[in-house]
C-alpha cells in the first residue's frame, strides 16, 4: 500500500475534514498509512472507533496507523494505549500541513507519538480549499467549528473547542471553486452552525452568509444547511428560507428532547413550544419543508411522562427524519452525575422513538406518489430530492446531474422513479 487509507466516523464536519486531510497527507508525501478520524458524540462511537482500528490493523499489518478526531482529542490515552496505534493527533493538529509533513518524515522506526494540544486555546478556524469528494454530486464546506454552549450531556466542545467562524469571503471562494469543479450541491457544515459570525467583525449571522453565497455564486444550483439550533435562527435565514428556491427545503434540527424540564437539565436554550413554533413558522414560509431532528432517549431523570413529551414532539413538529440517540453517559459531563434511567428502559424508549420516526417517513413517502421532484443523482440509480428523500431509478442516469423525475412508488424507505 502506498496511498494512505482514510476511515471516517461521525458527522459531516468530520467527512469534510477527512477530505482536507487527504490533500494534506498527499502534499506531505505520506505513504503506507491508515488514518482513522474518530467521533466522540457517544460512548458507542468510541467503541466503534476502537473496533475499526483493530480491523484496519489486521488488514494492514505493515502500515502506520494514525488516530485523530474528536475521540482522539478528548481521550488520547484511550488510543495511545492501543497496541495497534502508532500515532495520535488532535483536532487542531490534523488540519495543519506541518503535522503531516512530520508524520511523513518520521514514517519508519519511530516510537508512538501523541500530538494533542489544548483545543480551548484555539481562536481561529481556517477554511480549506477542497477539490474533490469522491463524486460530483454533493460537497461539504466547513464554515464554523467548535461550540460556546455547554449542554450537560455533550462532550463535543472539549473535542472541538470554542466557536470559531470561517470568514464569509473564504467560504464563498471555496464554493465557487467547487461549482467550477462541477458540484451541483453544497452543504454548509459546522459544530454549531447558527453561531457562525459571532466572532467575526460586525458579528454577521448565518442568514447573512447564506444570502451572500446565493448572491455571489449564481451558478450554484443547490445550497443545503446541515444541523442547526432553531432558537438561534436569524431573520435573514428565515427570509432565505421563504424566498430562495436554491436553498433546499430541508433542515435538521438539534432538538434533543420534547420536555421542558429535561431541556432545562440539558441546558438547552429552547423550550418545547419554541421548537413547535419554529417548525410552524418555517412551513408557513416554505410549505414543502421537511425536518430531521436529533432526539435523545432516556436522559437522566426522564420519567414516562417526560418521554411522552418527546414522543409527541415528533408529530407536533411533523418531523420526518429522526436521529435517535439512546442516552450514553460521557465521562466529564454534568449529566453523567445525574440519576440514570435503567438501561432496558432507555433501549425501549429509543425503539419507540424510532418507530414513530418510521411512521413519519412512511407518511412522507406515501404522499409523494405521482409528484414531480428535482433529484440530484449520487449514483447512476440513486439520488435525493430537495427534501433529501432518497429516490431509486429503474434506468441509469448521469451521476451528478439534477433531473426531474415522476415518483412511481416506494419501497423499503425510499421513493421509486422511472
Amino acid at each position: 500500500m502506498s496511498t494512505p487509507i482514510f476511515s471516517n466516523h461521525g458527522c459531516r464536519l468530520n467527512a469534510y475534514e477527512t477530505e482536507a486531510m487527504k490533500e494534506l497527507a498527499q502534499e506531505a508525501g505520506l505513504k503506507n498509512a491508515v488514518i482513522v478520524n474518530t467521533c466522540a458524540v457517544t460512548a458507542e462511537a468510541v467503541r466503534k472507533a476502537r473496533q475499526d482500528i483493530r480491523k484496519l490493523r489486521k488488514a494492514n499489518p505493515d502500515a502506520r496507523l494514525i488516530v485523530t478526531g474528536c475521540a482522539a482529542q478528548t481521550e488520547p490515552e484511550t488510543f495511545s494505549k492501543m497496541v495497534e496505534v502508532d500515532a495520535v493527533i488532535g483536532n487542531t493538529e490534523k488540519m495543519v500541513g506541518a503535522t503531516w509533513q512530520g508524520l511523513a518524515a518520521d514514517f519508519i522506526g519511530e516510537t508512538e507519538a501523541v500530538q494533542v494540544d489544548d483545543i480551548m486555546s484555539v481562536t481561529e478556524t481556517a477554511g480549506h480549499l477542497i477539490d474533490g469528494f469522491g463524486t460530483r454530486s454533493r460537497a461539504y464546506v466547513q464554515v464554523q467549528n467548535g461550540c460556546d454552549h455547554r449542554c450537560t450531556f455533550c462532550i463535543i466542545p472539549y473535542g472541538r473547542g470554542n466557536s470559531r467562524s470561517v470568514p464569509a469571503g473564504v467560504v464563498v471562494d471555496q464554493i465557487k471553486r467547487l461549482v467550477d469543479k462541477g458540484f451541483n450541491e453544497v452543504v454548509l457544515t459546522g459544530v454549531d452552525l447558527t453561531s457562525w459570525g459571532a466572532d467575526l467583525p460586525a458579528t454577521p449571522k448565518l442568514g447573512d452568509l447564506v444570502m451572500r453565497i446565493l448572491r455571489l455564486v449564481p451558478d450554484l444550483p443547490r445550497l443545503r444547511i446541515s444541523s442547526i439550533d432553531s432558537i438561534e435562527v436569524d431573520e435573514n435565514l428565515m427570509q432565505a428560507i421563504a424566498t430562495e428556491a436554491r436553498l433546499m427545503p430541508h433542515l435538521h434540527l438539534s432538538l434533543q428532547h420534547g420536555d421542558d424540564m429535561i431541556l432545562k437539565r440539558m441546558k438547552r436554550r429552547h423550550l418545547r413550544d419554541d421548537a413547535i413554533r419554529f417548525a410552524e413558522d418555517a412551513r408557513k414560509h416554505r410549505p414543502d419543508m421537511t425536518f430531521g431532528a436529533d432526539i435523545i432517549a432516556g436522559f437522566p431523570t426522564e420519567t414516562d411522562a417526560m418521554f411522552y413529551n418527546s414522543l409527541k414532539l415528533v408529530t407536533d413538529c411533523d418531523l420526518t427524519w429522526l436521529h435517535v440517540f439512546p442516552y450514553s453517559a460521557r465521562q466529564g459531563t454534568p449529566a453523567a452525575r445525574m440519576p440514570a434511567v435503567n438501561g432496558a428502559v432507555i433501549k425501549e424508549r429509543a425503539a419507540r422513538l424510532r418507530m414513530a420516526g418510521d411512521a413519519q417517513v412512511a407518511h412522507h413517502l406515501a404522499v409523494q406518489q405521482g409528484r414531480l421532484h428535482r433529484v440530484l443523482l449520487e449514483s447512476p440509480t440513486m439520488g435525493r430530492t430537495e427534501q433529501f428523500t432518497e429516490v431509486h431509478f429503474s434506468q441509469p442516469q448521469t451521476e451528478g446531474d439534477i433531473v426531474t423525475a415522476k415518483i412511481t412508488g416506494q419501497r423499503a424507505g425510499h421513493l421509486l422513479a422511472g
